[in-house]
């Protein structure tokens, strides 16, 4: 195990400018300026972020890459960067990561800067799939069989190759697919020396990657007591101040907006996580069951160190398949009984454009949706609004030609002077017919692949921890028994006793909780059973509920199953991602004491 005494006193600060594709251009500039910085690390890609590559790459083979991450995000500050001395790591290079750093070096050459780039290279299994496929190899989810063609098939690496890069001298670290958070664990691995044995370290590294992977999702964007965070328009970006022993603050840059509090952070660390004792990552087993998070001062959180295990012998693989297209179109409905309108008008397109289909001798539409934005058409049975005098209808429809569904989103213009009265449109023209990207997983041996980097034209292969195949997670410390006391009760609203978020895991949607106080947490286990949170989301449809404790943060992370109508691009709901369940469990009424009610409300106006 690596010593980090001769550590004990340093600091690494790492600041997270980017949590997807699309982020913000305030964010590097915001942390160059003002953070102080020694790595600066950006994460873009997802799956269908890395679909939407292939397609680029597919018409020009220059592309592939996240452009923003050179033409946003580092052609500003690069002399600054330079200057400096921070170290920058990122994936942009999403299937192309040599055509990102050629990108890259051409802009620095052009500002008479010279940088040492390295690209790292080996996630791209897309060569490896007819042999795959020729093995059995299903979707580790859905078990379906792999595809014959797909857009693109990357493993998941870690941040071993990072370390290797950013130790044989490397100023910018490329990669294409790897973990979000290998490119913060990378350059911690290389500060402080920590080994692949080191599974503690690595996890607690990890943890931290994964609190700023996400931009603002750290710093009060997102949060559930979102009237709290000040000055939106300005909101600082996150930086982690790392310590040898794998502790961490997360903080801000001074005078930006935004707010650092220990329940943020608690809300990301649940993020997405599924069980948090065997959150499975290529360098590590993490367990964040224990983590405690504690406001330190102003903007400032400390993070305790994770626990960690041996990983497993695989690679997680994300791969991608065109599945035909999809077309979604829109119209505003107003007046009385606007949903039922909006309704009506929608079965009628579906209806009219079917038998267009069937005449024409075409396939049928492979499935279709509706939904009326206004009429809480997610809330299912708890919705509470039906009588909406303005609402949005949304048809979508899925076919395996692009022909069909162009018809499709020009018949949906004409119900604006034919059906309903009120039918209207904010404008914008046609909706646009798109491909419909599948994607699908499956588990790769690690000796299957030869990570490497590449640095001043020499290829550096890089040797990875192989794993271990026995995961035992040890068991979980359920929360104490919740002692009822007889005395009376009422109702509570849950966002009145606890703080959620949610996100997705494929087609689970994950639920993170935590208790406004750490007592009330028993309650809100005993109250909350799995059968409960299933009945509440039956309506759409879900799947069962599984829980898990985490003792460290009075929390609790729910999976919601099949929840989520096949998850991001297969789904057709407005809410793919499931960004919006925590919101809706928030609004589920808690049987709890009186003396509990009357805690909640103080804590409630003490917000208001």
């Amino acid at each position: 195990m690596t010593d980090t005494s001769n550590n004990a006193g340093r600091t690494v600060r790492i600041g997270g400018a980017s949590g997807f594709w699309g982020d913000s251009m305030v964010a590097a500039p915001q942390l160059v300026k003002g953070g102080r910085l020694d790595y600066l690390v950006f994460d873009y890609l997802a799956e269908t972020t890395m679909s939407i590559l292939a397609a680029a790459r597919a018409k020009n083979p220059e592309m592939g890459y996240a452009t923003d991450f050179v033409d946003i995000a580092m052609k500003p500050v690069l002399a600054e960067i330079k200057r400096q001395g921070i170290k920058v790591v990122s994936n942009a290079g999403g299937i192309n990561p040599h055509g990102c750093a050629a990108a890259l070096r051409a802009v620095a050459e052009a500002q008479g800067i010279g940088l040492r780039i390295a690209v790292i290279e080996g996630d791209d299994v897309s060569a490896l799939m007819p042999a795959l496929r020729e093995r059995g190899v299903r979707d580790m989810f859905t078990d379906e069989a792999l595809p014959e063609k797909v857009l693109s098939a990357n493993a998941y690496l870690g941040a071993a190759p990072v370390a290797a890069a950013l130790a044989a001298g490397a100023e910018v670290v490329i990669t294409g697919r790897c973990v979000d958070s290998a490119v913060t664990l990378g350059p911690l691995m290389h500060e402080f020396g920590w080994r692949s044995g080191d599974h503690d370290l690595l996890a607690s590294g990890s943890l931290a990657g994964h609190i700023i992977e996400c931009g603002c999702q750290a710093t009060g964007g997102l949060h559930t007591d979102w009237e709290d965070i000040p000055d939106w328009a300005h909101i600082g970006y996150p930086i982690v101040e790392c310590h040898a022993d794998g502790s961490f603050v997360v903080t801000k840059p001074e005078g930006t907006g935004g707010k650092v509090i220990a329940a943020n952070v608690a809300e990301q660390m649940l993020y997405e996580i599924g069980d948090p004792g065997a959150y499975l990552l290529p360098d590590v087993s993490c367990d964040f069951r224990d983590v405690t998070i504690v406001q330190q001062g102003d903007n400032r959180v400390r993070v305790s160190p994770a626990r960690g295990r041996a990983p497993t012998p695989h690679y997680k693989v994300s791969a991608t398949q065109l599945d035909g297209f999809r077309c979604a179109g829109s119209m505003v409905m107003i007046g009385i009984d606007a949903e039922k309108k909006a309704r009506r008008t929608a079965e009628a397109i579906l209806e009219r454009t079917s038998e267009i289909l069937r005449d024409g001798g075409l396939p049928p539409f492979t499935s279709t949706y509706i939904e009326v934005i206004g009429s809480e058409t997610l809330y299912g049975p708890h919705a509470r609004t039906r009588h909406g005098r303005e609402v949005m209808m949304r048809v979508v429809a899925n076919h395996p030609q692009k022909a069909a569904l162009a018809m499709f989103a020009r018949e949906i213009a004409p119900s604006g002077t034919s059906w309903a009265p009120g039918t209207t449109s904010p404008g914008g023209g046609r909706p646009a017919v798109s491909p419909l990207v599948k994607p699908f997983s499956f588990l790769l041996d690690k000796d299957a692949l030869q990570p490497s980097f590449v640095l001043d034209g020499t290829r550096h292969p890089v040797a990875v921890a192989p794993g271990s195949p026995d995961q035992a997670v040890p068991p979980a410390t359920p929360p104490d028994a919740w002692q009822e006391t007889g005395e009376p009760t009422e109702d509570v609203r849950l966002i009145d006793l606890a703080y959620g978020r949610s996100g997705d895991k494929g087609n689970i949607s994950n639920i993170g909780l935590i208790a406004r106080r750490p007592e009330w947490l028993p309650l809100l286990w005993d109250q909350l059973q799995p059968a409960v949170v299933e009945a509440y989301f039956a309506h759409l449809p879900a799947g069962k509920v599984t829980r898990f404790h985490l003792p460290g943060t009075a929390s609790m992370n729910l999976l919601v199953h099949d929840a989520l109508d096949g998850g991001g691009p297969s789904s057709m709901r407005m809410d793919p991602l499931g960004k919006g369940m925590a919101q809706m469990l928030l609004d589920i009424d808690i049987r709890v004491p009186q003396r509990v009610a009357q805690e909640a409300r103080a804590l409630a106006a003490k917000r208001a």
